[in-house]
């Protein structure tokens, strides 16, 4: 297979939400894959460290300011990428938020900033590339979904609802703009230690029974979205759009031990003779 098929070289990756977590792993393995970034955050002064270990591998970077509740901060941003690259031909649209809290306890605030950055900023975010795209014929669109965005979780029920529909996003965008050549896809991870939920893997007993729960046995590791990111963002998915590729260890299979112990009983026991 030619190594062409996931060769970056030349291109310019947009990824949103890049001070940290892993809004960086996946800027950096399409940095390692060739591709220039345009790295971007509220607080622009925290991409420094970041922005000197890509530069340190050989790639060009640019910084910007973005505030994906703010239509204008978000053309603004997308207007200065493309002025400093001279085009844009991936976006990751990584920016998200969350707040957990039990459905009954979740205000009118909560909803509106979870639902505002994770879905509203997804959409106006790739809106505002995809015109730039659509004029160069030319496009690859990566929205960040979850596990939720295909499962129910207690606790989070507005980030459950933002997930879900960047998936029907998702789905809607790639009709839309498939004649213009850009795909667009949602890449959903699973359980992923990241700063939002890192009190949780804090508790002992609760990472044994998530890790009861994925078939592979094990949290995601950040490089584990290395391969899915490059190949959404790269010539060898240029057949695949509107799709929603999970990288979560099976757990959205459903699966947990005591219910396959208990299948296997029953399964056993209908086996045995009468």
């Amino acid at each position: 297979m030619s190594d062409g098929l996931f060769d970056l070289s030349g291109r310019v990756a947009l990824v949103t939400g890049t001070s940290r977590g892993l809004g960086q792993y996946m800027a950096r393995a399409l940095a390692k894959a060739g591709a220039d970034l345009v790295l971007t955050s509220r607080d622009v002064h925290r991409l420094a460290p970041f922005e000197a270990e890509i530069k340190a591998i050989g790639r060009r970077t640019f910084c910007t300011e973005l505030d994906v509740r703010s239509h204008e901060s978000i053309e603004k941003m997308v207007a200065a990428a493309e002025a400093a690259f001279g085009h844009l031909d991936i976006l990751v649209n990584n920016a998200g938020c969350n707040v957990r809290k039990p459905a009954l306890h979740v205000t009118w605030e909560d909803w509106n900033l979870i639902l505002e950055t994770n879905l509203r900023g997804s959409f106006f975010v790739a809106q505002a590339v995809a015109r730039r795209m659509i004029a160069r014929r030319y496009g690859r669109i990566i929205n960040i979904g979850s596990v939720t965005t295909v499962a129910g979780y207690a606790g989070l029920a507005p980030y459950g609802a933002s997930r879900g529909g960047v998936k029907q996003l998702t789905m809607s965008l790639a009709d839309d703009w498939g004649k213009h050549g850009v795909t667009v896809n949602c890449l959903a991870p699973g359980w992923f230690r990241t700063e939002q939920n890192k009190v949780l893997y804090e508790n002992k007993e609760w990472v044994e029974y998530l890790c009861d729960r994925i078939p592979l046995k094990r949290p995601g590791q950040p490089q584990d979205l290395d391969a899915a990111v490059v190949f959404l963002a790269a010539e060898s998915s240029r057949y695949i759009t509107g799709q929603t590729l999970l990288v979560d260890g099976g757990i959205s299979t459903g699966a947990t031990r005591a219910l396959v112990e208990s299948t296997k009983s029953v399964a056993d026991n209908s086996l045995k003779p009468e």
